[in-house]
């Protein structure tokens, strides 16, 4: 099937970095593709019988990357308040257990409706055995699918130290003799090897891999959370079927010293290299604590961060150093983690926090332009996953992924003349200014209506399963949650030295 898509302007990244506007053009897609993008004047001549898509008065984008996702409903949703990321994690035990098609199809739904036509999904940790694991796995990928989405997705890999950064069994030894059982017990809900999780790699990836909007990847979780076996195994099935890596790193400062104990005073980043671990294969997810001799070794091997701007805030993580990223030249993304700071998954939002958070004191040039908040959101999520080269930009011969963004309602009541289009759209634009999205050649969204799935009937199908009283594992979950709390405070109340990890940011922002 042919479209033309058809708006006042275009605004695209080009090789070199910077943004292209094309006035009043016509997108020609045919089929999944973008077959020509032409001065709109003409064409309907060409193509008298082709749907127009638009009225002429939108400013076409590119579809959005969301390089790092995890969740439908957010923690805050299911009971979980912001915390330090330590503490959080043990708040997250007390969440409720949710229908994994229904809730991702929620958060595709918020994804969508901001511009988001492309995920990273970096699947969280599912109790059970492999076959209970890969069927979440699968649900997630139909949802997907059904909603009309493209999706890069990997299973977190997690075979140690998976509450605290010490061994299971040392920790459940460390508890009072009240708290070891059930203690144990949770730790026994996760019945998945290394082996599983390899196997479930390759079964999605010989399943969904060849996909026209479904790729599959590797994430080993963190590094206290994969021993260097496991890392070793990673890289080399991931080597095997050439796909990239998505892993959280340096979060916080306390994963910063867990990394200096763990190899012997060198850095996470360093100790990766070591590994055989950086290059363009490889996206760190948060990056946070890293250091300036860390970022030129990121920089040197090509290797990409993916910046969460809202989680870092959220959960008292810090603040990334990115205009150190962007002055070593690296491939930046920009992730919504579980939840933006309004608790939602809009893009707009973000990319406002990610330019106004690191405008640091001074006159220089150092800090995020609009134009590369707008990078970051487009090529530069497309670079972290399996579909790099072929979306993030609106170019002949890749993918149609294109949002329609009310101008008329982004520039009311008045809109300078000066006032550029993409300054406009990247410090103005809402998710309610979303007007189309097409993605895969699909209009997958249209006038706040969904096309391939009743959203209605799936919110209330989700809404409704959760009226259900707790059962009794959540409430054994809960109980466990609130007790072990204190004792995981306790853990890391003199983990970290603070004259030893002052904060990267803080570091470097004096004038």
């Amino acid at each position: 099937m042919t479209i033309i898509v058809h708006g006042q302007a275009l605004l695209t990244t080009r090789p070199d970095g910077t943004v292209a506007e094309h006035r009043d053009v016509g997108v020609v897609v045919e089929g999944a593709t973008i077959a020509a993008i032409l001065p709109f004047d003409g064409l309907t001549r060409r193509y008298p019988d082709v749907r127009i898509v638009g009225d002429g008065r939108d400013v076409i984008l590119p579809g959005f990357v969301n390089a790092h996702h995890h969740v439908g409903l957010t923690p805050l949703q299911l009971g979980s308040p912001d915390m330090p990321l330590e503490l959080w994690w043990i708040t997250r035990m007390l969440c409720r257990a949710v229908d994994p098609y229904l809730d991702t199809l929620y958060g595709a739904f918020d994804m969508i409706s901001s511009g988001i036509t492309t995920v990273q999904h970096i699947h969280g940790w599912v109790p059970g055995t492999l076959d209970t694991v890969a069927a979440a796995s699968e649900n997630i990928l139909r949802a997907y699918d059904d909603v009309g989405m493209r999706v890069s997705y990997c299973y977190a890999v997690r075979e140690q130290n998976r509450l605290v950064y010490q061994d299971d069994a040392a920790f459940v030894d460390s508890l009072p003799r009240d708290l070891q059982g059930p203690m144990r017990s949770w730790f026994d809900r996760f019945r998945t090897s290394l082996d599983d999780m390899i196997a479930l790699f390759e079964q999605l990836h010989e399943r969904h891999g060849g996909k026209s909007r479904t790729r599959i990847q590797l994430a080993p979780a963190n590094l206290h959370w994969c021993s260097d076996k496991a890392l070793d195994r990673i890289a080399l099935a991931a080597e095997g079927k050439d796909v990239r890596l998505h892993m959280h790193l340096l979060e916080t400062a306390y994963q910063k010293e867990y990394a200096r104990r763990r190899a012997n005073g060198a850095s996470a980043v360093e100790h990766l290299q070591s590994l055989g671990l950086l290059g363009p294969r490889m996206t760190l997810g948060h990056g946070t604590w890293l250091n300036q001799t860390d970022i030129e070794l990121v920089a040197r091997t090509g290797t990409c961060i993916c910046h969460n701007c809202s989680s870092n805030m959220r959960l008292r993580s810090g603040l990334a150093p990115l205009n150190h990223f962007k002055a070593a030249g690296i491939t930046t993304a920009i992730g919504l983690d579980e939840a933006g700071i309004n608790d939602d998954r809009d893009m707009f939002q973000e990319m406002r926090l990610v330019l106004r958070a690191h405008r640091t004191p001074g006159m220089d040039d150092t800090v995020p332009t609009t134009a590369d908040v707008f990078r970051m959101a487009t090529t530069g999520g497309a670079q972290t996953t399996d579909f790099a080269g072929a979306i993030g930009s609106l170019e002949v011969g890749k993918a149609a992924d294109l949002v329609l963004l009310d101008w008329d309602g982004l520039s009311q009541p008045y809109l300078d003349p000066l006032t550029g289009r993409l300054d406009a759209v990247v410090q103005r634009g809402r998710r309610d200014h979303v007007r189309t999205v097409v993605c895969d050649g699909r209009v997958i969204f249209d006038g706040g209506r969904f096309t391939q799935v009743d959203q209605a009937a799936a919110m209330r199908q989700l809404h409704d399963q959760l009226q259900s009283a707790l059962s009794n594992d959540e409430v054994e979950r809960r109980k466990l949650s609130q007790a072990l709390l204190p004792h995981v405070r306790r853990f890391y109340a003199r983990y970290v030295d603070p004259s030893r990890h002052e904060p990267f940011y803080r570091q470097s922002s004096r004038l």
